[in-house]
């Protein structure tokens, strides 16, 4: 009975055995044969083509700006003081014209009232010399024959040459022309103009002889005529008590005419005048800087203080033009030389992702930036119409159409291969070069052609020569 039992083990161990055997079998021609066939089973993946058509061509380059106000204004007070009254917050809205804020006006208005009082002291003392001036004749002379202040004195008979103590005055050498004391004015041949007598106790007077007519002195000959002993001509220019010389013989009775050489009264006075003014018109300035009124219709972008501030001069509130935003972009020194003034773009703001908004290149700054490793250079794009509510320095996706041609022939960008350009004609932003596409033939196969490139766009590129129209071309090859 031992010996059935272990027999019965042993063939079980068998079975078992001899089934793992089959089933290992079973699993390793399934794979192999899976192995040998699953290539077979797949079909190949014709290469994705696409026909060669006519359209547009568009060249663009992309950056990120920002939106900011078309114009800025800064406001402040034209004065120093305290603030009164506030009307605005960041964030308003307002029209022109509209009051902002105001400072205490008490200090202003003191100066103009004191600057008002100046210039009317000025005026009156310009009236007043104007007046006196007026009292002096045209001549310029003094009334009654006396001398103006720094003028020459006049004599009082306004006679000519009379003769010293005693002895008359040699006039010239030829016939002389005597005169004696009290004695009119001499006329050659020694005739007189009569004259009127000198009061007794009159001192004597020299003359002036006539400028070609020397003088002669004591113990020379003289004209015929002349009187006294030992006469001579007295020194070109000499005065009796009261004279001095240069009189001015135009004035009657010999008196002087002008002034002293000092600062005319009248310029000096209306010199008064215009200070006072000027004064004036900044006191009114002042005046009128103590409230500050909106100059355009905006937002307000910041308001420095509150009421009971101190100011002194500086910027109290800006306000913005956001009527007229406009988007402020930086562009790589790779792509800035092609910018141009004029250029057309797009505008998609980050809270309007689906709307693209019309714009225009409006500035290119001529220096650029460093940023790292780079070099930016700044443009300025204005909206055709400018979006309603925008907000001021939200971001903006900006596309700017460099180069565009329309109604070419033309292939996608992943079909053509281009080889190295030659340098752009004048005027243009990229020149013809060639390029290689793979052509799908009737028979099902490809071949390569060269080509002719145009204007390489961001999706499609346009042919000039090599391909025709419903031409297939094999992409991304």
């Amino acid at each position: 009975m031992g010996i059935g039992l272990g027999a019965s083990v042993r063939g079980r161990r068998v079975w078992w055995l001899s089934g793992g055997v089959a089933v290992v079998l079973v699993l390793s021609g399934s794979v192999a044969a899976y192995a040998l066939t699953g290539n077979a089973a797949v079909p190949s993946r014709p290469a994705a083509t696409a026909r060669v058509d006519r359209g547009d061509v568009t060249l663009a380059i992309a950056t990120i700006g920002n939106l900011r106000p078309a114009q800025t204004r800064a406001l402040g007070f034209a004065g120093r003081g305290t603030v009164t009254e506030v009307k605005v917050r960041a964030g308003d809205q307002v029209s022109a014209g509209a009051l902002l804020a105001r400072l205490d006006p008490a200090d202003a208005q003191q100066r103009v009232d004191s600057a008002r009082d100046a210039l009317t002291e000025a005026r009156s003392a310009l009236d007043t010399a104007q007046q006196r001036q007026s009292a002096v004749p045209d001549d310029g002379c003094a009334p009654g024959g006396g001398a103006q202040p720094g003028g020459t004195a006049g004599g009082g008979g306004g006679g000519t040459a009379t003769g010293g103590t005693g002895a008359g005055t040699a006039v010239a050498p030829g016939p002389g022309t005597a005169v004696a004391p009290g004695s009119g004015t001499p006329t050659p041949g020694g005739s007189r103009t009569p004259s009127p007598s000198a009061p007794a106790g009159t001192p004597p007077q020299s003359g002036t002889p006539t400028p070609s007519a020397p003088s002669t002195s004591a113990g020379q000959s003289r004209s015929p005529g002349a009187s006294g002993p030992g006469a001579s001509a007295p020194p070109t220019g000499s005065g009796g008590p009261g004279q001095s010389g240069g009189t001015d013989r135009n004035c009657p009775g010999g008196g002087g005419s002008g002034s002293a050489g000092g600062p005319d009264p009248v310029l000096r006075a209306q010199q008064q005048v215009t200070s006072a003014e000027l004064n004036l018109a900044d006191a009114e300035e002042v005046l009128a800087g103590a409230t500050i009124t909106a100059p355009i219709a905006g937002r307000i972008l910041s308001v420095a203080g509150g009421v009971g501030s101190a100011v002194n001069g500086g910027t109290f509130i800006t306000l913005g033009d956001v009527g007229g935003m406009e988007v402020a972009a930086s562009f790589p020194e790779a792509d800035a030389g092609r910018l141009a003034v004029g250029l057309a773009a797009t505008v998609i703001l980050a809270d309007r992702p689906g709307e693209q908004l019309p714009a225009k290149v409006t500035q290119v700054d001529p220096v650029g930036t460093v940023d790292g490793p780079l070099v930016r250079y700044g443009a300025l794009l204005s909206f055709d119409q400018v979006p309603a509510d925008a907000l001021v320095g939200q971001t903006a996706n900006v596309r700017v159409t460099v180069e565009s041609v329309t109604g070419v022939l033309r292939a996608p960008a992943t079909a053509v291969h281009p080889e190295a350009a030659p340098p752009a004609a004048d005027g243009a932003t990229t020149g013809p070069s060639g390029g290689e596409v793979l052509v799908r033939t009737p028979a099902g196969g490809t071949e390569p052609r060269q080509v002719t490139i145009g204007v390489r766009g961001d999706q499609y590129v346009e042919i000039t020569t090599g391909l025709a129209e419903s031409d297939e071309v094999v992409l991304n090859w």
